[in-house]
């Protein structure tokens, strides 16, 4: 009875506001918003079961490349594993979210990157099959460009709200993040990655710090580094979803709700071969019959000799 009721609690329970320090992915993986989304509104996920619109709410907070793996939202959520598993596999079926892999063309490789797209407007399987093809449907890209979005977070305000979380000597508030933001982004712009950011931010600091942001924007512009060489941007050659129970990969037409026709135990529309094949389990059957048919060897010879 208590376990029911806290179940219960649970799933009706709001999802906490999307933190600053969220955990990213690596490099390229993590979360990627799709196209072809209406402006966020307060009843975006409101057709979902309350702990679907919960998760879904906190995803849709989330900048990209966000780690929106099972394990680190457990972390951060009030749900288990199992709870978010089953989650997320209903928001692949409500058309907010698909896995895929895209193949990304450097001038030394081809890369194939796991993907996970999360869209707050749900689409059909016909709306995704156009988005793994690279397109989108016209009128929904101009909406996308006029809807007037809730900003994000930029990369560099996140890395400056942060500081303080294992540094507490350099904790900034939001005024001084917003301030300090357009400095990093600079840093980003020459091709410093986070942990080089971070080193010329934190290494050898004075035993007593009086003004945290006076010291950072001082470090931000004294050790501002060279431009570097931009490398080539990457391009998307390929682009395919996956299954959410084996990760087979397909297209969203043969993987209706994320799921594919193995994983839904039916049978496939259309069967292997030419027309008029025979399908794989009627191949014993077809063979008896053929044999039953057949003229057996002694009679054929009777008959050859007769006539």
């Amino acid at each position: 009875m208590a376990v029911g009721q806290l179940s219960a609690a649970l799933s009706s329970a709001p999802a906490p506001v999307p933190t600053l320090d969220h955990p990213m992915a690596s490099p390229g993986y993590g979360k990627r918003s799709a196209p072809g989304q209406r402006p966020r509104t307060e009843h975006d996920f409101a057709h979902l079961l309350p702990r679907d619109a919960a998760v879904a709410a906190y995803i849709d907070g989330l900048c990209d490349g966000a780690d929106i793996s099972v394990k680190t939202l457990a972390k951060t959520l009030p749900y288990g594993q199992c709870a978010l598993r089953t989650t997320l596999n209903r928001l692949q079926e409500a058309g907010h979210l698909r896995r895929g892999s895209e193949c990304i063309a450097t001038e030394e490789a081809l890369l194939w990157v796991t993907r996970t797209f999360f869209s707050r407007t749900g689409h059909d399987d016909d709306w995704w099959d156009t988005f793994i093809r690279g397109d989108v449907p016209q009128e929904q890209a101009q909406a996308q460009a006029q809807a007037a979005q809730r900003p994000t977070r930029s990369r560099s305000f996140i890395l400056l709200a942060a500081l303080g979380r294992n540094t507490p000597t350099l904790t900034l508030s939001q005024t001084d993040c917003a301030a300090l933001e357009p400095q990093v982004t600079e840093w980003f712009e020459r091709g410093a990655t986070e942990p080089e950011i971070l080193h010329a931010l934190t290494e050898g600091l004075p035993p007593r710090i009086h003004h945290a942001a006076a010291l950072i924007r001082r470090r931000l512009l004294d050790k501002l580094p060279p431009l570097r060489e931009a490398s080539p941007t990457p391009r998307v050659v390929l682009r395919t979803l996956e299954c959410r129970e084996c990760r087979a990969p397909g297209n969203a037409t043969a993987m209706p709700g994320g799921l594919c026709t193995t994983c839904r135990g039916t049978a496939p529309g259309t069967p292997n071969g030419p027309a008029g094949a025979v399908p794989d389990h009627g191949v014993r059957a077809r063979m008896s019959a053929v044999r039953a048919g057949l003229v057996p060897r002694a009679e054929r010879a009777g008959r050859t000799g007769r006539d």
